[in-house]
This record gives structure tokens, C-alpha cells and sequence, in this order.
């Protein structure tokens, strides 16, 4: 799976059966705020599940902090509590 951080869109995205897989994002104050997930009908919570591993390992690589502000993040991030180590101080699930 091919991951593109759309910068000008402000989303990581990648292409699923030609249809758009998207995380959209802001940044401030040097934490990654993951704002809303755009999911094709019929995508697979597995193909979804990697697609969000591979955001959060790149962010773990950059050493940014996270905020999951979407629901479907959050749930993720309950479900994978390595990557709770990216939650800024103050952030509980």
C-alpha cells in the first residue's frame, strides 16, 4: 500500500480499487491532529487498519505527537495501544 501525504489537500491518501482512501489532517504546534477518515464503500477494516498503522509509524518516525479527533481514529487507537505513546500529555482514550 502506496501512502501519499497530500500536502495541499492537508490528507494522507492512497488509491483502493481505484477509489480514494483518505485521512485528512492539520498540524499545530507540532502534533498531527487526524480530523476526519473518507472511506470507499465496501473498504475492509483490515485495508483501513493498515492504512492507519502506516500513518501513525510515519509519525512515530517524525516524532510527532498525535490527536485523534476522529471517531473512527480514536476507536483505532483503543484497539492498538502501542501507538498510545503518540497521545501528547494530557490525552486519554
Amino acid at each position: 500500500m502506496e501512502i501519499k501525504d497530500n500536502e495541499f489537500s492537508r490528507q494522507f491518501e492512497t488509491s483502493i480499487d481505484g477509489k480514494l482512501l483518505s485521512v485528512e489532517y492539520s498540524i499545530q504546534e507540532r502534533k498531527l491532529f487526524l480530523t476526519r477518515i473518507n472511506v470507499p464503500e465496501n473498504t475492509s477494516e483490515e485495508t483501513v487498519s493498515e492504512f492507519l498503522t502506516r500513518i501513525l509509524d510515519t509519525a512515530e518516525q517524525k516524532k510527532q505527537k498525535v490527536v485523534p479527533t476522529h471517531p473512527k481514529v480514536t476507536a483505532f487507537f483503543r484497539k492498538n495501544p502501542k501507538y498510545k505513546e503518540l497521545l501528547p500529555p494530557g490525552i486519554r482514550l
